[in-house]
């Protein structure tokens, strides 16, 4: 989920090239190019389809993520950060996946500021669901060219590629590769259990 998005565009290229993968599902709002390997159902994400076919995965990874001013309130951020990531989470493991990764953040946490605590709730809403395998990467900024041109997060990166040798491991920006990377070997790995990379383990 999230196929469209910096990391999740990511995501997708890489698990079209990767012949461990025998197809991959895409659920999007537009359509994506076609691929013999990719399934892409253009869905509406305020209304999931229960009971689609394509819920049958062996396992999801979630990139879903914008900000409130994108968003446009924080109920409408919440939805896609929190409600859909646990939705989908619940709909795929009704249907028999069994290894979840998530891209979350750095500094979640149920006692931070309004985004960190959603990050935190969504980032528990699935381990509610009881995955066999469960990754989380919390990477710190994301460093990605994006469709949708955030002001504040390219004047952060500019200063922080200026400054990198002086903002400590676990702040500097991470590439979104390095992100969909990590998220792609959690599912193809599928340890079990419940996996948390933190942003400094996700560095060169």
């Amino acid at each position: 989920m999230g196929a469209t998005g910096a990391v999740g565009s990511k995501v997708l290229a890489a698990a079209l090239a990767n012949l461990r993968i025998a197809q991959v599902i895409a659920p999007t709002r537009r359509p994506l190019p076609a691929n013999a390997r990719l399934q892409n159902p253009v869905v509406d994400f305020a209304h999931l389809p229960a009971k689609a076919s394509w819920w049958q995965a062996d396992a999801v990874i979630c990139t879903l993520g914008t900000t409130i001013k994108l968003a446009g309130s924080q109920a409408a951020f919440a939805f896609v950060d929190r409600d859909l990531p646990i939705q989908v989470a619940r709909l795929a493991h009704a249907n028999g996946a069994s290894c979840y990764a998530l891209n979350s953040s750095l500094g979640a946490s149920l006692s931070g500021n309004f985004y960190l605590r959603t990050k935190a709730q969504a980032e528990a809403g699935i381990r509610a669901v009881g995955y066999r395998s469960y990754t989380i990467v919390r990477p710190s900024l994301i460093d990605a060219e994006r469709q949708q041109q955030r002001r504040a997060e390219a004047l952060a990166l500019a200063a922080a590629h200026v400054f990198r040798p002086l903002i400590p491991r676990r702040y500097r920006p991470v590439q979104a590769e390095r992100i969909a990377h990590a998220l792609l070997e959690a599912v193809l790995t599928a340890r079990s259990g419940e996996h948390v990379l933190e942003s400094e383990q996700l560095q060169d």
